[in-house]
């Protein structure tokens, strides 16, 4: 008689990425070979020249001459391109209510899990999440506010 082995299940946050949630769609950017460049030189690779750029829809791939005049490529994350900070800058602005931001939020504190942000982007988003929040928080407290004075003056 076979006796089957028992399966180990590792843990995996549930959520989504901004990607799969349909929330940021990159594949659809037109990277320039000058913001590529730029962005690589970041990363602490030696590029000299782009040779070809290819989004796909969870990262680019891109070719390019380093200095030595070598054919280099690889696949990169769309995280690291500064247009990524300001699309995901541009959806917490958008967050109307506490519950619009808490879902976002869920998904971004699922993002910064999973996916490495260079230091200043992860920053600069934690910073936007928390300013929005208190925004939102503000609004909630005054219109409760408002409403209040408006039942007392009605008395």
């Amino acid at each position: 008689m076979v006796r089957n082995k028992p399966q180990i299940r590792q843990y995996r946050r549930k959520g989504q990425s901004l990607i799969a949630a349909n929330k940021i769609k990159p594949e659809k950017w037109h990277i320039s070979n000058t913001e590529a460049k730029e962005t690589l030189q970041a990363q602490g690779c030696n590029v000299k020249e782009i040779k070809k750029i290819r989004c796909l829809t969870h990262q680019v791939c891109i070719s390019y001459w380093d200095e030595k005049g070598n054919v280099c490529s690889g696949f990169f994350s769309y995280r690291i391109f500064s247009r990524w900070q300001i699309e995901v800058e541009k959806l917490i602005e958008r967050c109307q209510t506490l519950k619009e931001w808490c879902h976002l939020n869920h998904v971004m504190q699922y993002e910064f899990a999973y996916y490495p942000y260079p230091k200043n982007i992860d920053n600069a988003l934690h910073k936007t999440l928390e300013n929005r929040l208190c925004v939102l928080e503000g609004t909630t407290q005054q219109a409760v506010f408002q409403d209040i004075e408006s039942q007392v003056v009605s008395r």
